[in-house]
């Protein structure tokens, strides 16, 4: 098996020991991705919609060079601070998603890099 990182500069930079996404056996599994504006590196402001909303365009650009897009994307799975939050994330989730929507668990944890409110992972087909 060959596995290929994926890297872009329009996405955060990792912070740690992995990849943005790796390629392999016509599969993109791309890290999870918080609300982090790429630029500055930091939460953007407005809360879960916001986060959620700019954590999708940050798997959108990983996807995209990884010659994939989110509407190849078959899983993700998505960790929430606080499930009080999630008919808000589940709107704006939604309208980054046509049907039929990927296969998607959703988890609760105590706590998330740079007290962030969610984290999205992906999977995706080429």
């Amino acid at each position: 098996m060959h596995a290929e990182p994926i890297v872009t500069p329009v996405a955060p930079r990792p912070v740690g020991p992995y990849s943005q996404a790796v390629r392999a056996n016509g599969l993109v599994f791309c890290s999870g991705q918080l609300g982090l504006d790429p630029a500055s590196g930091t939460l953007v402001p407005g809360g879960i919609a916001a986060e959620t909303r700019q954590a999708l365009q940050n798997l959108a650009e990983i996807l995209k060079a990884a010659g994939a897009s989110l509407s190849k994307v078959v899983k993700t799975t998505v960790f929430l601070v606080d499930l009080a939050d999630a008919a808000e994330f589940n709107k704006e989730y939604a309208a980054h998603f046509a049907a039929p929507a990927p296969a998607r668990s959703l988890v609760q944890v105590a706590r998330l890099p740079l007290g962030a409110r969610v984290e999205i992972e992906a999977v995706a087909v080429l």
